[in-house]
């Protein structure tokens, strides 16, 4: 049985491997879309918060195949990623680690360069600066200290490994002492009774209090954004790996809440709906990029049962093998319902994920980029 599973993992990181290939032909050193459009990624600059999914897996096929023209094109790519820190271009928000974990940290993990290293805590030196001490957090979007977007978002919480990297690397303190206590206003603020998340909480700016929570991707303030869920199945138990601290018995309590709230509001095929208030027959479209998130956080709690079959679902009913013209690697992904972006369609970031899944099944010793 063992070997089963193994097979299915080794051809589909095989055929994903393949359509990396195919799509580096097309995109050179330039940078895909954060999203498809008609299965196809636009082709742009290092402009976006998620052009670091591709490089890392740029790097991920090269870990895998042995193939040095993924590693050439993954340089290639960080080359733009130190341009874009010189001229800080398009860096005012915290995804910060979405861009420089896997593909300047990765580089340095791979290659061992000091070059990359440098880069890595210059990236961490960006991120920092958005971190609000009125508050204790590390400021999402916008001008750092706006009024209007002094607020924190579930999605941070797959940012801090760089902080902590650069802790690792440089030996300062500050670095972690800043993502130790952006973790904990995360998880104090944006987990309900109920086990369901925010998306987002702001915070006064004058007095640096908690205000409120709300949504920016999901159905409404009260619901439960699928893929935010997500975030925090594996943003938890990843801040315990990164940060060398085990869960106190209150956290370990939260997560678990946090994972059964999104068990238990799967629909029947496994497989999310955008929102986790929709059930089967709302007529509402799936977001398979939130289901190879969870399947990671599984993995990095130890439940490979669970990811296998997360993971598995996401092969059954999302893989692009059934559409061989596809640019992405996991379909039927959403972007931003609200504004009608990437709705049923591949996203870089599911696509990262996904593979990352594969790649930690096939590989259980290896050890993610973020």
């Amino acid at each position: 049985m063992r070997e089963e599973k193994l097979t299915w993992m080794a051809e589909e990181l095989d055929r994903i491997c393949g359509v990396l290939k195919r799509n580096m032909e097309r995109y050179g050193t330039d940078f895909p879309s954060a999203c498809a459009t008609g299965g196809k990624y636009r082709i742009k600059k290092n402009d976006d918060w998620t052009n670091g999914f591709w490089t890392g897996m740029l790097w991920m096929a090269y870990l895998h195949t042995g193939d040095e023209a993924f590693k050439t094109l993954a340089l290639k790519n960080t080359d733009s990623f130190k341009q874009r820190l010189d001229d800080h271009f398009v860096l005012d928000h915290h995804d910060i680690g979405f861009l420089y974990s896997p593909s300047v940290v990765a580089a340095y993990r791979i290659t061992g360069d000091e070059g990359q290293r440098d880069l890595a805590v210059r990236a961490a030196d960006v991120l920092a600066a958005r971190f609000q001490e009125k508050g204790g957090f590390i400021q999402a979007w916008g001008k750092s200290g706006d009024p209007k977007e002094y607020r924190l978002i579930i999605d941070s919480l797959l940012n801090l490994p760089l902080l902590y990297t650069a802790a690792e690397i440089t030996g300062e303190a500050r670095y972690r002492e800043m993502a130790q206590r952006h973790y904990e206003n995360v998880i104090r603020l944006i987990i309900r009774e109920d086990g369901s998340t925010y998306h987002t909480y702001y915070f006064d700016s004058e007095t640096g209090a908690p205000s409120r929570g709300a949504t920016h991707q999901g159905y409404s303030d009260n619901s439960c954004w699928a893929r935010g869920q997500a975030w925090a199945i594996y943003g938890m138990p990843l801040h315990v790996r990164v940060s060398g601290r085990a869960f106190t018995a209150e956290e370990q309590e939260r997560h678990d809440r946090v994972v059964r709230y999104f068990l238990e509001h799967l629909p029947a095929s496994g497989m999310p709906y955008w929102d986790l208030v929709f059930k089967d027959g709302d007529g509402q479209p799936w977001d398979s990029s939130a289901l190879a998130v969870a399947a990671c956080g599984m993995l990095e709690m130890g439940d490979r049962e669970k990811a296998e079959e997360m993971l598995k679902t996401c092969r059954d009913l999302a893989s692009s093998e059934a559409e061989p013209d596809s640019e992405g690697l996991l379909l039927h992904g959403v972007y931003a319902y609200g504004e009608n972006k990437g709705v049923d369609e591949p996203n870089l970031w599911g696509d990262y994920f996904y593979m990352e899944g594969l790649m930690r099944l096939a590989n259980p010793d290896w050890i993610p980029f973020l």
